[in-house]
């Protein structure tokens, strides 16, 4: 019911299609951009809820006070503290080799502000846990959710960055601000 609801509301009421032609993984990284807005967050838990799809989601600690904190954990969210002495890429690699499932949905650029170097966080997860890396893009001016490739990170970051730039470079930014959307040029 909730699916159908999700489907609704997005493809129906919101006008938006989906091009996705990867296969649907147990255990893969999702790599969402561009992320501009707070828009991006609702159209992703739309669309994977759409699909009959979990996927857990990395945001800053400060979004998880009551009573969004039990919301967002609730829907998969993993609060993010900056710390030195802290590898949360080791954590979740290893949760990820542990678990069933693990589809772990992050944003490379790791805020809705410009910025011209990405976040390496998610590439590192997948590459310590063999995991494919997904690459959705979220194209607002055809408010069409876009995910055509998949790579399987080599251990050569960058050839493997390269490719996934090269990929996002055709996306624009959503919202009233798109040109917040930059690809780092590597």
């Amino acid at each position: 019911m909730f699916q159908s609801l999700c489907q609704t509301i997005l493809f129906k009421w919101m006008g938006w299609k989906m091009n996705v032609t990867v296969p649907v993984r147990d255990k893969c990284i999702l790599c969402v951009a561009p992320h501009t807005s707070n828009w991006d967050f609702i159209i992703g838990e739309l669309f994977c809820t759409s699909q009959g799809r979990t996927a857990g989601f990395l945001m800053k600690k400060e979004w998880f006070f009551w009573p969004l904190g039990r919301i967002f954990k609730k829907m998969g969210g993993i609060p993010v503290k900056r710390q030195k002495n802290c590898s949360l890429t080791d954590i979740l690699a290893e949760e990820a080799k542990q678990a069933d499932y693990f589809n772990l949905a992050v944003t490379p650029e790791g805020t809705r502000q410009k910025t011209t170097t990405w976040k390496r966080g998610f590439y590192y997860i997948a590459l310590k846990a063999n995991l494919p890396i997904q690459l959705y893009g979220i194209d607002a001016q055809s408010k069409t959710i876009v995910c055509t490739k998949e790579i399987i990170p080599s251990g050569d970051v960058e050839k493997d960055l390269r490719e996934i730039m090269e990929y996002y470079r055709p996306f624009k930014g959503r919202g009233i601000k798109p040109q917040l959307f930059e690809v780092e040029e590597i």
